[in-house]
């Protein structure tokens, strides 16, 4: 006898509201013998399909069986595994392709027929409601993970925010206000398609966090986006104080011989004022950013700094390496702009941690040259490349424009994924 081909719709049932169905899905519903999803999804389907089909003016009851999950490994097992069912419906919030748990499923149900179907998303629906357009905007969903919505929110004129996740009113309302945010416009749409919809908007400043929980999507609209690709900041622009800071032609090779990619996780060690861990963080939303410093008025200008340039994903920790770096996470990268005399044993604990991290460092006296080499004679450094910069700047003395010598600095370079 022939086994039966089973075949899963994943349905996207909108924000939960039957009046947010699309024709398709309730047609999938009503053929469907087994639907599966969180409880709300499935109530939500069950009540839609029980007000389909009957005669004109009654209801007809639909019986189905159902399966409360919404682990994508459970469905997929619970599915293939079921003995008298052949077509599955997984309800989904939104849209299947947006944000959705429909793709891990179907990487799950591999020999399994799989439909999807979509819904009308969250963010489509607050666009739709408040008259604007939600092509031009960066989408971030806050839902279960974390993103650095700060720095997309400071590069983007339109950001919207998929929110869930309990107690997150009390986060947004400090970063938004700590990073000078407190003037963008913030609309919350809650509970959207439902009889208790909410639409709330203010400048941030104004919110209080009870205004983002519950199931709630924001778009939040900056007046004035950073609109700079690459964001070199000029050296006047840090707060100084007097701390050492890594010139502003220095930093530019530093990084460039960092070879930062998306993903990337940097230690910056002896961060100064902060010059190289700002604009690693700047260069991408997805860079995190370690600036480790010994000194209390260093760290003291390092939040400063921090603050002033939004730079949320970057995390000060205050210590001496390599000790303070034993917590970390494994680093990708590692700048060195001063190691207080413990060049060795940083680089070795950087490459316990990982063998492939890629190591920059500058060295301007010559015993931190000869450190260098030592650390290059013993394998710490491997494959190094070894860069001296001299760099000088034009400066006015009365009539006369005279150019005025930095002392030279050596670049060491070493290490990293091949094709990066």
């Amino acid at each position: 006898m022939c086994k039966r081909e089973k075949t899963v719709y994943l349905l996207g049932i909108g924000m939960g509201s039957q009046s947010g169905f699309t024709e398709e899905v309730r047609e999938a519903l009503l053929k469907c013998g087994c639907i599966i999803g969180a409880a709300r999804m499935v109530q939500s389907a069950l009540d839609g399909i029980s007000k389909v089909g009957g005669q004109e003016g009654k209801q007809e009851e639909f019986s189905k069986e159902t399966f409360i999950e919404y682990r994508a490994e459970t469905i997929a097992r619970f599915v293939k595994e079921h003995q008298t069912c052949t077509v599955f419906a997984v309800v989904l919030s939104g849209d299947s392709g947006f944000y959705s748990g429909a793709k891990s499923l179907a990487q799950e149900l591999k020999g399994v027929r799989v439909k999807l179907l979509p819904g009308i998303s969250t963010v489509s629906y607050l666009a739709a409601k408040i008259g604007t357009s939600w092509e031009d905007a960066k989408v971030v969903s806050l839902h279960g993970q974390k993103a650095n919505f700060i720095y997309e929110i400071t590069h983007h004129e339109k950001t919207f925010l998929l929110l869930g996740t309990k107690g997150q009113g009390r986060t947004l309302c400090e970063k938004l206000k700590k990073y000078a945010l407190a003037d963008v416009q913030v609309t919350i749409g809650k509970n959207l398609s439902y009889a208790e919809e909410e639409l709330i908007t203010k400048k941030a400043g104004e919110l209080v966090p009870e205004d983002w929980e519950g199931l709630s999507v924001a778009l939040v609209v900056n007046p004035h986006p950073v609109k700079r690709y690459n964001r070199a900041v000029e050296d006047a622009e840090f707060i100084r104080g007097k701390v050492p800071m890594t010139k502003a032609e220095v930093r530019t090779v530093c990084l460039a011989k960092l070879r930062l990619a998306g993903g990337a996780v940097l230690y910056d060690i002896g961060a100064g004022t902060g010059s190289i861990s700002v604009e690693a963080a700047l260069s991408g939303p997805d860079i995190r950013v370690y600036a480790i410093e010994k000194k209390p008025e260093a760290v003291q200008l390092l939040e400063e700094n921090k603050r002033k340039f939004a730079a949320d994903w970057m995390e000060i920790v205050q210590g001496t390496a390599p000790e303070a770096m034993e917590g970390l996470e494994q680093p990708s990268h590692i700048f060195i702009g001063g190691s207080s005399g413990n060049l060795k044993e940083i680089l070795y604990t950087a490459l316990t941690k990982n063998p492939k991290v890629r190591i920059v460092m500058t060295a301007i006296s010559l015993e931190t040259v000869k450190e260098a080499v030592e650390a290059m004679e013993e394998g710490l450094l491997p494959s190094a490349e070894v860069v001296q910069i001299t760099v000088a700047k034009s400066r006015k003395l009365g009539s006369f424009h005279m150019m005025m010598g930095e002392n030279p600095v050596y670049v060491i370079s070493a290490g990293g994924e091949e094709g990066l």
